[in-house]
């Protein structure tokens, strides 16, 4: 009987041990997963902000065939292209991926002074595929959240922040709109 009771309490001891070993792979397994979904949507933000970069000059030579006393802003929208290009960090992407954004909006509006631009085919291409690509880029960056608050409610919760603070998994930022963003749109019935 004695013998039978040590048998039993070896099996339930190696169960135990098993037990621990698989949460140990599972929580490591777990939190390499979720950060490489960071890092890729990450990434998908950083592709969606290259491909508008890229359409840029070829919107710029389109619309300087029928703008050509605008060049302020064709010169406003090469350089918040080129800061767009030479940003290093995320912070520094997202505001000159805005920048960006907000220099293009003045395209678009010299594009209501004149007919011929807002009916040429090749305009009207560019514009619905900057349209597509901010669609992307606005889900690219829900996306880089959901998965930042997948990974901090688990590194948060228990048994995950044990295991978060033994595989020194810190909290993640979330990207956070602009103040210029935060801002209400006024609209004015005339």
């Amino acid at each position: 009987m004695a013998l039978l009771g040590l048998a039993l309490g070896i099996w339930v001891l190696i169960g135990l041990v098993v037990l621990v070993v698989i949460l140990f792979i599972y929580y490591y397994n777990k939190f390499v997963t979720q950060g490489n979904r960071i890092d890729n949507s990450l990434s998908q933000i950083d592709v969606q902000l290259k491909k508008r970069a890229d359409l840029v000059p070829n919107l710029i030579e389109t619309v300087k065939a029928y703008a050509k006393h605008e060049k302020s802003i064709m010169t406003e929208v090469t350089n918040a292209r080129k800061v767009l290009m030479g940003a290093k960090d995320l912070p520094s992407k997202i505001k000159a991926g805005d920048n960006l954004q907000n220099a293009l909006k003045s395209i678009f509006a010299i594009a209501e002074n004149y007919p011929q631009l807002r009916a040429n085919e090749n305009f009207l291409h560019l514009q619905q595929e900057l349209s597509a690509i901010e669609d992307k880029v606005a889900y690219s960056r829900q996306y880089y959240n959901d998965t930042i608050l997948d990974f901090n409610n688990s590194i948060e919760t228990f048994p995950g922040t044990f295991f978060a603070k033994l595989y020194n998994a810190k909290k993640r930022q979330f990207l956070e709109i602009t103040e210029s963003e935060r801002k209400l749109v006024k609209v004015k019935f005339d």
